[in-house]
């Protein structure tokens, strides 16, 4: 069960990272065809008008995707704002608690657009739901995205939680950078060697 929850949150970031790449891609192809645009207003006098239907409709569906999906991956990877700058200086029994409490408020707030995102979800695909742009695009599609991300962020902060329920450490500790802890040359000599 680990290496396919390892493997989904790790799936799910580099499907965050193809969209990312999706959205340089079509902003490069724009930009190359207002250069061309621009040269031939240069050479001719008039502007041929070419343009990518819709770039911006798919850019903006590229960029929920990416970030949706980019949320469980994140958390695992200790890459979240967390409470932890609060939390670190509690006394460990406290701290405990205070990340259980975290992690099950964040479960539940995550669970619930989850739920409505999916119910969007399906309205959008009952009433064939289309984007304004040049390019209609069922707009389920890129909700789509939207709610998987949900999904997997929910499973994540449920791995958490209950990974942490019997006291092992969370997989975003150690992860990021404590950045309230007071520097220790040792220890800097051993991070940057």
């Amino acid at each position: 069960m680990r290496a396919f929850l390892d493997t989904l949150y790790k799936a799910s970031g580099w499907a965050a990272a193809f969209f990312i790449v999706a959205i340089c891609g079509v902003v490069l192809i724009q930009v190359f065809l207002n250069l061309i645009d621009k040269i031939a207003m240069a050479v001719s006098g008039e502007a041929i008008g070419l343009t990518l239907p819709s770039y911006a409709d798919f850019t903006g569906f590229f960029l929920a995707a990416a970030s949706f999906l980019a949320l469980a991956y994140t958390l695992r990877q200790g890459g979240h704002i967390r409470v932890s700058l609060v939390t670190a200086h509690l006394p460990a029994p406290l701290q405990y608690m205070c990340e259980i409490a975290c992690l099950g408020l964040a479960s539940t707030i995550s669970l619930y657009f989850t739920y409505y995102t999916a119910k969007l979800v399906h309205e959008s695909w009952t009433f064939n739901d289309l984007s304004s742009g040049i390019v209609a695009v069922p707009i389920w599609i890129p909700q789509s995205s939207m709610s998987l991300g949900l999904v997997i962020l929910s499973v994540a902060l449920l791995d958490e939680l209950v990974a942490l329920l019997p006291g092992k450490t969370p997989s975003y500790h150690g992860k990021g950078e404590n950045l309230l802890a007071p520097n220790d040359p040792a220890t800097h000599n051993q991070e940057t060697s």
